[in-house]
């Protein structure tokens, strides 16, 4: 990875999609800062930390059909970073079957590394058979 002051905050959320949809825990962990924090929106904190991020992330890294598609991206620079906003459509394999659900995900990059994650999960729908 580049040095954390020349990361470009898009390719950076780009990476920890692709090792999200490539199923690499080592990859998608080396975008988050080692303190790093996921939420679910607004503030009900779910990981914090490589070694908790890792154990939540390899369980869904399980599932046989997961795959996240990109419907848009938006970035703003701020005082602090860049925060990035992913409206993405995430195939899975929830307890009553394969299907998906749309998501927002927002970023807060800062130092070239990914500090909070925040996400909006929306209602699954079920595939049909």
């Amino acid at each position: 990875m580049k040095q954390a002051s020349s990361v470009d905050p898009i390719a950076l959320i780009q990476a920890q999609l692709d090792a999200y949809n490539a199923r690499d825990t080592a990859a998608w962990l080396a975008t988050y800062a080692p303190d790093a924090r996921q939420y679910a929106y607004p503030d009900t904190l779910l990981a914090q930390g490589h070694a908790e991020m890792a154990a939540r992330i390899q369980v869904r890294f399980a599932e046989p059909n997961l795959h996240a598609r990109l419907n848009s991206r938006s970035v703003l620079a701020t005082d602090s970073g860049h925060t990035v906003i992913d409206h993405e459509t995430i195939t899975r394999t929830f307890p009553e079957g394969p299907g998906e659900l749309d998501f927002v995900a927002i970023y807060q990059v800062n130092q070239g590394l990914i500090q909070e994650a925040r996400f909006i999960s929306g209602p699954q729908r079920l595939f049909s058979e």
